[in-house]
């Protein structure tokens, strides 16, 4: 009976240790390195598919904006040669910024990919549960004396929480593989909002788009901090003064992770504005 409740306790600690580390690497890598297939196929849609139909969309930008220019300097009776100069270098600039789109887009995950890597080194370090001093307070602290009803109660415990934990890696990487599937539809779209960006009434579109893929960036870093949390609070099963509660607030963390790391992709709106 002890044999079965070491096993399941030496694997419950050792997937938590296990966790940060995972999650580290999957949510650092960038869409380029995620999947090389799917990326290439993205990027050939939003080149030979998407980019064609944002020049036609910044060529009508182009030409609002120039009537615009006109319209506001009364019907060109406070003609200003300036305004000729100022019109070519916006179109210069909205060209220029439609032809690196997916340059622009694809540094911006590399910043988060830098984040994420970053934070990986400093949460791993802090929430690193030694397995083996923890396995031996509880054996010296309270396992060894109790009786063989306990014990059972207690190895079922420890087998519900471990199939929590199942559960949970399960539900991250759902969160993961999801948070990678829409980087991907961003990608394949970004042409778009960035051929509206030379017109102040339309750039709306751009800024909103740029807010959205930053937030898209920062969920990684979220999920970490989420993670380090999750971490840092089951390490406190090792002072637990009674082991049932130790193992049941497992449990409640484990719910409680996972709710936070659905609600990871909102917050990271939130934070930005991004609608």
């Amino acid at each position: 009976m002890s044999s079965w409740i070491t096993a399941n306790l030496t694997n419950m600690f050792t997937d938590v240790n296990d966790k940060v580390g995972t999650i580290a690497d999957e949510v650092a890598r960038t869409p380029s390195t995620w999947n090389a297939g799917v990326f290439s196929m993205v990027r050939n849609l939003s080149e030979d598919v998407i980019l064609p139909i944002a020049g036609m969309i910044i060529s009508f930008v182009l030409v609002y904006e120039l009537i615009t220019m006109v319209i506001d300097k009364n019907n060109m009776h406070e003609f200003d040669t300036s305004l000729f100069f100022r019109f070519v270098f916006k179109a210069c600039l909205a060209v220029m910024i439609l032809s690196r789109a997916f340059d622009i887009t694809m540094a911006v995950f590399d910043v988060g990919s830098h984040l994420v890597t970053s934070a990986a080194g400093v949460i791993s370090g802090d929430t690193d549960i030694n397995v083996g001093t923890a396995l031996t307070d509880l054996f010296n602290s309270q396992i060894d004396a109790m009786e063989i009803g306990e014990l059972l109660q207690l190895a079922l415990e420890t087998m519900v929480i471990t199939f929590c934990m199942d559960i949970m890696s399960l539900l991250i990487t759902v969160i993961l593989y999801g948070r990678m599937i829409e980087c991907y539809l961003w990608i394949s779209v970004s042409p778009i909002p960035y051929a509206t960006a030379g017109n102040r009434e339309w750039s709306g579109i751009a800024q909103n788009y740029f807010k959205g893929l930053c937030a898209l960036a920062i969920q990684g870093f979220f999920i970490m901090v989420c993670v380090a949390v999750y971490s840092v609070l089951v390490a406190s099963i090792t002072v637990a003064d009674n082991l049932h509660i130790a193992l049941w607030m497992i449990a409640a963390y484990t719910v409680l992770l996972c709710f936070s790391l659905f609600r990871t992709s909102s917050l990271a709106r939130s934070v930005l504005s991004a609608h």
